[in-house]
């Protein structure tokens, strides 16, 4: 695989080179809010870690709701100014969230960011879209991606080393200031392709009328290849621990090869779109991956020494990453491609309930689940990723024989 060049990770238009560090700069403070939060629920807000996942559950249910709703909203204001209200919605959300205390006001805030926070990736792919050209959406994506939440994630190591109450805040209100920066440079980006906007979409009325269930098919099926999410956060680390000799501090090494391999190679794997049927190929790799990861994590939970069961668990989360990477550039793409251009907003708020529908029921399947059933939860897992990344085809196939006009357009071409 070649790597990309400096220059590969520079957007070709001017709009888009903006767009990106509009998008850099919401990832920074999402990869900082990332790599404190879970501290900052015990420490500052004082859960337990029951109380922690309760609250986030019953928040993903808001933002399952909430999501298509305001996607019909986008389609009728335009997906650039809705970002721009998300983002200060954001902002004064987690203002909130800093001072909050106990499990009845971290619920409402979360509720509330909930909302905001499950429409943002659908909109900002929908911005993406109008402010580069072609297969550099999936590009400029992947710059964002890989780039912006490792960058959080560091500035957030030292607020946690200093183990206060504030340096927590901080790190919740700096993720609001990175989200009021946002909007503000978001508020001044130029589209370079005109957004089509419907001025009488009713938003309870777009979620009702939606029938294109073949769009869902793609939604369910990359829904479930986005678990690998919830196995990097979850999964990966409890399984080490609960399964194997490896010591604790072998943990953030998982976590530093994910990141530097999404740093170093997602640019150049969303080359992969550039070519015909790169997107459904893609999408296939990733489940073929997970697949492979699942059953290298229930070869480690085999008895053997530290330094075998490291050995397997680095197999794993190198075949987790790439997993990861291909199922992102794969359905940034076709979840892109299969949207009607005067209903994107709808069409990518829906495509996004797959993985808010993961944030709900993924951490419950991973440890109730997977984790309980040992070797054998693992293996059932790599079967379902499996079975998902073979129905990629099919699925594809059936929405190319209802392909909006752009998208029949640019496969005859």
């Amino acid at each position: 695989m070649k790597l990309p060049s400096p220059r590969e990770y520079i957007p070709a238009t001017a709009a888009g080179r903006s767009f990106a560090v509009t998008s850099l700069i919401n990832a920074i403070g999402t990869g900082l809010y990332l790599a404190g939060s879970a501290v900052f629920f015990v420490r500052s807000v004082g859960l337990t870690a029951a109380q922690v996942g309760l609250g986030l559950a019953v928040s993903g249910v808001v933002g399952f709701l909430t999501t298509v709703p305001i996607g019909a909203l986008a389609d009728r204001f335009g997906a650039r100014p809705t970002l721009v209200v998300l983002q200060l919605w954001r902002a004064g959300g987690f203002v909130a969230l800093a001072f909050a205390e106990g499990m009845v006001s971290f619920t409402v805030v979360s509720c509330c960011l909930a909302a905001a926070e499950a429409a943002t990736q659908p909109m900002t792919q929908a911005v993406a879209s109008a402010t580069t050209e072609g297969t550099d959406r999936t590009r400029t994506m992947a710059i964002v991606r890989t780039v912006g939440f490792s960058l959080g994630a560091l500035l957030a190591a030292p607020l946690l080393a200093a183990d206060r109450v504030w340096t927590y805040r901080g790190i919740v209100l700096g993720t609001a200031a990175a989200f009021v920066l946002s909007a503000a440079m978001l508020s001044r980006v130029r589209t370079v392709t005109a957004a089509t906007v419907q001025k009488k979409v009713n938003p309870l009325a777009a979620l009702r009328d939606f029938r294109d269930w073949r769009y869902l098919l793609l939604t369910a099926l990359n829904g479930v290849l986005n678990l690998h999410t919830t196995i990097l956060l979850v999964g990966l680390s409890l399984w080490a621990l609960q399964a194997t000799e490896v010591p604790v501090g072998f943990l953030p090494v998982l976590i530093l090869i994910n990141t530097l391999m999404s740093i170093v190679l997602q640019v150049s794997i969303s080359r992969l779109v550039d070519r015909e049927g790169g997107a459904e190929r893609a999408l296939r790799l990733g489940g073929l991956a997970l697949t492979a990861c699942c059953l290298a994590l229930a070869v480690a939970g085999a008895p053997s020494s530290a330094a075998v069961a490291g050995a397997v668990l680095l197999a794993a989360c190198v075949l987790l990453t790439f997993g990861e990477m291909w199922q992102a550039v794969g359905s940034w793409e076709l979840s892109y491609d299969f949207a009607p251009e005067d209903r994107k907003g709808v069409y990518l708020s829906v495509f996004s309930l797959g993985n808010t529908g993961r944030r709900i029921v993924g951490p419950a399947l991973i440890t109730g689940g997977v984790l309980a059933a040992g070797p054998a939860g693992w293996i059932a897992l790599g079967a379902v990723f499996g079975v998902a990344g073979l129905l990629v085809t099919p699925v594809t196939r059936m929405l190319c024989g209802v392909a909006p006009a752009s998208v029949e357009k640019e496969m005859a071409s």
